[in-house]
């Protein structure tokens, strides 16, 4: 009898631990997956605010340097994320060349020497006309939402806002060169203010800074992009969006090589 009472006491014990464990488990998983969800719900406002279905903007480029310093201008087209346009507006040398991207197509319209370029996917990591910017930033070949799995990791202040802190880790099959990017975007209105860059070997190579928050094209937006090298002291380049709508449909027979040799 005393046996079969401590079996029965026993039983309970592990019972009722076996229930507290699985309590506590519970409530630890649930959130963790509520977030990893909620990362790329998050990453998926953000852009979507940032791109809208379509966009038309103008904006200057400066790209500064230790010793000197120069500006381009340009005008962009953008609808969803399989399609977007660049047309350098000056200075004179560089006018009328223009970017384009087609679902997994680039192209480059070079007017002095009447030639349309293809771009290959291994040209989307070089420097975009000199800057700190690459070719990917521009013409938006890889997508935030995707190529990569979301976490959020913490918390943080940036221009007085609270801000979501996101890693983002490339899908093995994504053609993407990061080994991880670290969003942060605010809490309140899915803006983006901070974006760090790293190499496969996690290295920090490019940080990129948002601000002059305001109101352009019926949303608003950050209006100042600082893309600022991690180990090139004295270097970086400053976009100042200087108009944008995203209320005028730009359609998808738009984005056409007869266009790209015909805008202004």
């Amino acid at each position: 009898m005393k046996k079969r009472k401590i079996d029965f006491l026993l039983d309970n014990l592990l019972k009722r631990t076996a229930g507290k464990l699985l309590l506590c488990f519970g409530f630890w998983v649930v959130p963790v997956l509520v977030q990893g969800q909620n990362a790329k719900e998050i990453v998926m406002r953000m852009d979507k605010k940032w791109r809208g279905d379509y966009v038309t903007q103008e904006m200057t480029m400066t790209i500064i340097r230790p010793t000197w310093q120069r500006s381009i201008s340009m005008k962009t087209w953008g609808r969803g994320m399989d399609y977007s346009m660049v047309y350098i507006t000056a200075p004179a040398k560089e006018k009328g060349q223009v970017f384009m991207k087609r679902n997994k197509e680039m192209w480059n319209w070079v007017p002095s020497i009447d030639r349309m370029i293809k771009l290959p996917p291994s040209m989307m990591m070089q420097s975009w006309m000199g800057s700190d910017f690459t070719n990917d930033d521009l013409i938006r070949e890889s997508s935030v939402v995707r190529d990569y799995v979301h976490s959020i990791i913490g918390a943080e202040e940036i221009l007085g806002r609270m801000c979501y802190k996101i890693k983002l880790i490339p899908k093995q099959e994504a053609a993407v060169v990061w080994g991880k990017v670290i969003l942060w975007i605010t809490k309140e209105d899915d803006l983006q203010l901070k974006i760090e860059f790293y190499d496969e070997d996690e290295y920090l190579v490019n940080t990129q800074l948002l601000s002059d928050i305001r109101e352009m094209g019926g949303r608003v937006i950050p209006c100042k992009l600082e893309m600022i090298p991690a180990d090139e002291e004295g270097k970086k380049t400053v976009i100042d969006i200087t108009s944008a709508d995203y209320r005028t449909e730009v359609k998808e027979s738009f984005f056409s090589q007869q266009n790209m040799k015909r805008i202004r």
